[in-house]
């Protein structure tokens, strides 16, 4: 998301697939059940068009930002209409932390020395092509976990736990989902 890159005219689509990532690396596996990134997404687009008048920024990393922003009390209040938990600031201000979290994790995962707004720029449509390659995944065990180990962070004792597999299946789909993803990514440039 370039600092010096003017920010495109409500092209608020092209960030569907990046805010889904987003959500769903967010999203308590408990609720995903009762919510879908896909319609927390779908709200923060139509939240972020109805206050196109309120965004001050200039570049597309401001509008990523205020995307962000959105989503995040999009989430929040999701969260807290479910009944499941009161509204707690902090708990926003955890889930707005988590998501800027994965944002740099995603960025770090396509991190360059340069820093120049053209390797900016560049890095930034990176950016959104892996988002737009994750989604494209055939299988979406292979999407979770390679979105829970690389973008979360997740270790494989962990990752299997939570997938209910075996560290070697875990492994086994890692290693397909990279694979695969490295021929999407190819063939979206």
């Amino acid at each position: 998301m370039s600092e010096a890159t003017p920010a495109p005219q409500w092209e608020l689509e092209r960030y569907r697939n990046y805010l889904r990532l987003l959500a769903r690396l967010q999203l308590d596996p408990r609720l995903r059940g009762k919510l879908d990134p896909s319609d927390l997404v779908q709200q923060t687009l139509l939240q972020a068009h109805q206050m196109h008048g309120q965004f001050r920024g200039t570049t597309e990393a401001e509008q990523a930002a205020w995307l962000r922003q959105i989503l995040v009390r999009t989430m929040a209040n999701a969260v807290r209409d479910l009944g499941r938990l009161k509204r707690d600031v902090g708990r926003e201000r955890s889930l707005e932390a988590a998501i800027e979290e994965s944002s740099l994790r995603l960025e770090a995962w396509l991190a360059s020395e340069q820093t120049s707004p053209s390797v900016r720029a560049e890095k930034n449509e990176q950016l959104l092509r892996l988002a737009e390659a994750l989604e494209q995944l055939p299988e979406a065990a292979q999407r979770e976990a390679v979105e829970l180990h690389h973008l979360r962070g997740l270790s494989l004792a962990e990752l299997a736990g939570q997938l209910g597999r075996s560290e070697g299946a875990v492994a086994g789909l890692l290693h397909r989902g990279i694979k695969r993803l490295r021929k999407l990514l190819h063939d979206l440039e």
